[in-house]
């Protein structure tokens, strides 16, 4: 038993000294950035997490959203994710902006789809998206971005058509 824990120990300490973020020409000091500049990822999807602001007449309301950029990543969506947190949702920037729109196919959970025209500003909301639903739910004009949050929120928070998204 004696030799399992020193043989433990020992691997411990491999570990961890194998694991440090120290780089050869540093000098033996760290070579990690610090926290805050490091880029947040998501623990499910993967995707890059940023902070978005809307700013509507109830003042400003600050989520973190799953950003999805490419094709593949927007296909997916919030496909088969069965929770979301109240202040979390995903962003789909359109580059170029052009008109959208989103189903809720194998969406298991309730959205709010937000589509936000070139200027920043919420063009329209397809609020309490039907899981599962084929329905086309289209901008109401051309869209630079889609906001997804969980189905009532917006209405929840006073966010409406005119008001500015930032991220």
């Amino acid at each position: 038993m004696k030799f399992w824990i020193k043989t433990a120990a020992l691997a411990c300490t491999v570990a961890v000294i194998g694991c440090s973020p120290v780089a050869a020409d540093t000098g033996g000091k760290s070579a990690a950035r610090p926290a805050a500049t490091a880029p947040a990822t998501h623990p499910v999807s993967g995707l890059p997490v940023v902070t978005l602001t809307v700013n509507g007449a109830k003042g400003p309301h600050t989520f973190r959203v799953e950003v999805a950029r490419t094709s593949e990543e927007q296909a997916q969506g919030l496909m088969f994710r069965t929770a979301m947190g109240a202040d979390e949702g995903m962003i789909f920037p359109m580059d170029p902006p052009r008109d959208a729109a989103f189903w809720m196919k194998n969406t298991v959970i309730p959205l709010d789809i937000i589509f936000i025209g070139p200027d920043r500003r919420i063009l329209n909301i397809a609020a309490n998206a039907v899981p599962y639903d084929l329905t086309s739910l289209p901008s109401d004009g051309i869209a630079a971005g889609v906001l997804e949050l969980n189905g009532g929120r917006a209405a929840e928070l006073g966010i409406k058509p005119g008001d500015k998204v930032e991220w």
